[in-house]
């Protein structure tokens, strides 16, 4: 590891910890020679989990684009980072717990909304729209009736 600050690849170890996600180990780090420290967070390797796309090829499991969707679903709603982030983990968690080698693209793609919905009915809409390739108003009104459906069950 080098240091971010003078290069020197010569640091030890301040401390080590787990992080919220349990997938992460949090290390403070000092470097011997500037004597500054710095964090790292080394991720556990899992094995490699392919999915399986719609025209059959398949390619790995990738944490980046589960999140790049999440941001691109709750663009410029009140949702913070460390939401985002913990969506992220819980879904990378059911993959890695439920499925061995191999994920459909559409059961990612339900897992993500599963989630979504928990998070933010608007993202979950939103992604939806692209996920599903909404063509028309009544595909997004057809998506919208189980929440419209909760809503005048409940009493106001």
């Amino acid at each position: 590891m080098k240091c971010p600050f003078c290069r020197t690849d010569n640091d030890r170890v301040v401390d080590s910890r787990a992080c919220q996600d349990g997938f992460a180990i949090r290390r403070r780090r000092q470097c011997l020679k500037c004597r500054r420290r710095y964090t790292t967070y080394e991720r556990i390797e899992e094995s490699a989990i392919k999915v399986v796309k719609r025209d059959g090829t398949r390619v790995p499991f990738s944490r980046e684009k589960i999140k790049s969707g999440l941001e691109r679903a709750c663009w410029k709603l009140q949702i913070v980072e460390r939401d985002i982030e913990r969506t992220v983990a819980a879904i990378e968690n059911d993959v890695y717990s439920s499925f061995e080698t191999e994920i459909d693209s559409r059961r990612l793609g339900e897992l993500v909304m599963d989630h979504l919905r928990d998070l933010d009915q608007v993202a979950y809409v939103r992604f939806a729209s692209v996920y599903r390739q909404f063509t028309d108003v009544g595909d997004f009104v057809d998506e919208l009736r189980p929440f419209l459906s909760k809503s005048n069950q409940t009493p106001r």
